[in-house]
């Protein structure tokens, strides 16, 4: 629980013939309202990830006939011992009267970070005070578990089970067992002086020792790194380390808007990334100088052709707007539009007017070279003084990426 989407998607995948069938359910016009859905059809799991942080917040089992679960090293669900109301009450123990679902003829049986769900027949409606030791059943048709629920806390009081996925409770902390020494940015600052922009700064957390007995001990180490434009690799490497990647960019479509785009460099050189994907992150150093001369942070949204590429980059950026200051010759005061502030959760359509971004946006359209066909269509990339925004066609920002001006 609270291991991130990306993690999940590459064990799924190291699994390659064994899990087959996965589905990816997200929504396209609302997708921080709707849960982000990892459905393995044929293995009965579901796997529930927080649209905000896409952390995993629930596992889901729908179809027990397709799996074996144990408590304590025995089992409870399998094809030689039936989930019935006995057995869960023999496996887990005493519980609190659940709760019935009368519109759903479901009884949830609620214990500490897990959930079964029991069809009940209307006639076997239980009583108010009894809950589910009112219930009577014939010999041999006591029901059996039909779902099993995984999250991490208590069940809300008064939950039925087909509503507990829609709490709006916090995503679970990211888990020491998931770090894996990599880097995870709480948040990023950009930092800006009156007219440009001119680097950043990031509140990260990795691995650490603790200062305990047990100095063996992992914990949540916190600290906080700046880079500047004009930073050199080395500069870079030591504020964040190694980078996940780092790609030399081939050859510069954008060459044709320059003014110069006939003239060729006499020494053939390469512009190179440091692609920091746990940090949502790309650092774009200059071929000739190798200094930072772009910074491009990521927002890694459902149905964006890098999705699941970067995690998020939680980004602030407060931008001045574009009209200046001007003066009510009846009151003799300045009116001064007030900043605008863009973070990874902004829709471009709320503060487009007030930036009065570039009129007409440039296409976008991603492919790869071996498959040239992109299903998730183009985004829009809008200019705004030394930003460029790129826009998915919901109006949430895909990415952000910061330049030196000149």
């Amino acid at each position: 629980m609270g291991m991130h989407f990306s993690q999940s998607v590459a064990i799924i995948q190291s699994q390659v013939g064994i899990i087959r069938g996965v589905q990816v359910l997200y929504s396209d016009t609302n997708p921080l309202e709707v849960d982000l859905v990892i459905n393995l059809p044929h293995d009965g799991v579901r796997l529930i990830f927080d649209p905000v942080a896409q952390r995993l917040k629930i596992i889901e089992i729908y179809n027990m006939k397709l799996v074996k679960l144990k408590y304590c090293g025995l089992p409870f669900n399998s094809p030689e011992v039936l989930p019935s109301i006995e057995q869960i009450e023999h496996s887990f123990g005493a519980t609190h009267p659940g709760v019935y679902d009368g519109d759903k003829q479901v009884f949830v049986l609620n214990f500490r970070g897990l959930s079964f769900y029991f069809p009940i027949d209307s006639k076997f409606q239980p009583g108010y005070a009894h809950g589910l030791g009112s219930l009577q059943f014939p010999n041999g048709t006591s029901p059996l578990v039909a779902k099993t629920a995984i999250y991490v806390g208590n069940m809300a009081a008064g939950v039925s089970g087909s509503e507990a996925h829609k709490l709006k409770s916090p995503a679970p902390p990211l888990p020491l067992s998931c770090y894996h020494n990599n880097l995870y940015p709480e948040k990023a600052e950009v930092i800006r002086d009156r007219a440009r922009t001119r680097g950043l700064r990031l509140h990260l957390f990795t691995e650490g020792s603790s200062a305990t007995r047990v100095l063996l001990e992992p914990k949540k180490h916190c600290f906080t790194k700046e880079v500047w434009f004009g930073d050199t690799c080395e500069d870079v490497l030591s504020a964040f380390g190694a980078p996940s990647r780092v790609f030399f960019k081939a050859e510069d479509k954008m060459r044709i808007h320059s003014l110069h785009a006939h003239k060729r460099d006499k020494i053939r050189r390469s512009d190179f990334f440091y692609n920091y994907f746990t940090l949502g992150l790309d650092v774009l150093f200059d071929a000739k100088t190798q200094c930072v001369k772009k910074f491009v942070l990521h927002t890694n949204y459902p149905g964006h052709y890098n999705f699941n590429m970067y995690h998020r980059c939680e980004f602030n950026l407060t931008l001045p707007p574009e009209s200046s200051p001007s003066t009510d010759p009846g009151k003799l005061i300045d009116v001064s539009p007030s900043s605008v502030t863009i973070t990874a959760y902004t829709k471009w359509d709320r503060v487009s007017e007030q930036l009065k971004g570039s009129a007409r946006p440039v296409v976008l359209n991603r492919a790869s070279s071996t498959n040239t066909t992109n299903p998730f269509g183009c985004t829009f990339c809008y200019g705004v003084r030394d930003v460029i925004v790129e826009v998915m066609a919901n109006q949430h920002i895909a990415s952000v990426t910061l330049y030196a001006a000149a």
